[in-house]
């Protein structure tokens, strides 16, 4: 029988068989990570929230050396990302690749007590975003794993949602610190090191070690092996697809599954993006805002992305992830304009908030989702981990842009030139994408045996 012909080491299954009552739910796996994401945020948006003025109030940063040290920021995990995921693909472990990455983060905590130069600082800047980098794309090749194909951007969606909670709570911790001990930026250090403990733990503890390489070849085998079964009338026997070795990472594999509109697309896009913290620091200085509530506009924002990540991820699922992400740039559009224009109290403030969350909440998980649905199991950790790496590099190069223009042209005029680019570019992104077709369950098949 073919069962006794199975390989000793068990075969940890990448997709949840469920009942049909339970199609709606995610993975256990999924909320694992989930979790692990949340606590992690935790502990890097509680110093993230006061980065912008740490820098600029404290060290005295102009608005071009910010726009660097941001840049810094958004952009080094592109150096390790396709690393991370090529390496998760090709040893068929990104559990333990996407542990490494996140262990990296966890220890430059510590580190931020101990270095205050801007040197110092920036090299342990660029080590916590290297661990970003290196885990994401396991990260995200494990979600994929675990969840079947037509429910990836519900998967992603609620990964998002999770991991958004904790980056709503880190600048609340944040903003709590610093209300009862008004520049005790040390505190802040610490707690987030603890919250950085607990995702590692949970990181452990909760999240299986999914093989998928190795579960895509079994299924393979077992779907060879029933046709070979149903075939007894001189079809035949041998099962080429446990002959062959099993498919690896590489870039000629991305390229054979039509990768390059969406890392084109993507690419214009980010490149258009304007960080979080210039759009903050845009709102500071237009409505005067008090350094201790600063944080507070990264919580409005993340409250916004928690609420909208799932329905978003579930509308990707039905009308195409594609609508949904370069649709998701409209709002971003409308955020800029919400910073630029003149105040109106809270209430612009607010509308400038829900439009960035919403945006994160329409293209973040969406992109994860859409790339995934794009490639095989063998090319999922290190695709999803290039077009992160495309948008890093986009975000760098945006910062360095709008510092230098906030530098030449002011705060206001520099955020309306990036809205009107961003509405060009956007029609453009759609015809590049409106192409794009899914992987079919049949090609996946081909991809497994081959």
């Amino acid at each position: 029988m073919y069962i006794s012909e199975r390989p000793r080491q068990q075969v940890v299954p990448t997709t949840d068989v469920t009942p049909a009552k339970n199609r709606g739910r995610v993975a256990p796996t999924v909320l694992a990570l989930g979790f692990v994401s949340l606590f992690t945020d935790i502990s890097s948006e509680s110093v993230s929230a006061i980065l912008p003025l740490y820098l600029t109030a404290v060290l005295g940063l102009t608005p071009l050396a910010y726009g660097f040290i941001d840049g810094l920021y958004q952009g080094v995990s592109a150096l390790v990302r396709i690393a991370g995921g090529y390496l998760a693909d090709r040893l068929d472990r990104p559990k333990w690749v996407a542990l490494f990455g996140y262990g990296l983060s966890a220890i430059t905590k510590p580190l931020l007590l101990v270095f205050t130069g801007f040197g110092s600082l920036s090299t342990v800047i660029t080590l916590d975003r290297l661990g970003k980098g290196v885990r994401t794309g396991p990260r995200d090749a494990l979600i994929a794993a675990a969840t079947p194909s037509e429910r990836l951007g519900r998967a992603f969606g609620v990964h998002r949602a999770l991991d958004t909670v904790g980056a709503a709570i880190g600048p609340l911790l944040a903003f709590t610190v610093l209300w009862q001990v008004p520049g005790s930026y040390s505190s802040v250090f610490v707690a987030s090191f603890a919250a950085a403990l607990i995702g590692l733990v949970v990181l452990v503890l909760l999240v299986p070690n999914l093989r998928p390489r190795q579960a895509a070849a079994e299924r393979a085998r077992r779907a060879h092996a029933e046709h070979s079964g149903a075939a007894r009338d001189g079809g035949p026997i041998g099962s080429p697809a446990a002959e062959r070795p099993r498919p690896q990472a590489s870039l000629r594999q991305m390229k054979r599954w039509g990768m390059g509109r969406l890392m084109i697309a993507a690419a214009v896009l980010s490149t258009l993006a304007v960080s979080d913290g210039f759009l903050y620091l845009s709102l500071q200085q237009r409505d005067d805002l008090a350094a201790t509530y600063f944080p507070l506009l990264f919580v409005g924002t993340n409250i916004a992305y928690f609420l909208l990540a799932v329905p978003l991820g579930r509308l990707s699922d039905r009308i195409g992830r594609q609508k949904v992400f370069v649709g998701g740039h409209l709002l971003l559009v409308a955020a800029y304009l919400a910073a630029a224009g003149p105040s109106f109290g809270a209430a612009s403030t607010l509308l400038c908030l829900l439009f960035l969350g919403a945006f994160y909440a329409a293209t973040d998980g969406v992109l994860a989702a859409l790339t995934a649905s794009l490639v095989p199991d063998a090319v999922r950790g290190m695709s999803i981990a290039t077009t992160q790496t495309v948008v890093a590099l986009g975000r760098f190069a945006a910062a360095i842009l709008f510092g230098m223009l906030w530098t030449v042209t002011g705060r206001g005029p520099a955020v309306l030139y990036f809205a009107v680019m961003l509405l060009v570019a956007i029609p453009l992104a759609w015809w590049m994408l409106s192409t794009v077709k899914p992987i079919q369950p049949s090609e996946l098949s081909a991809a497994a045996a081959e």
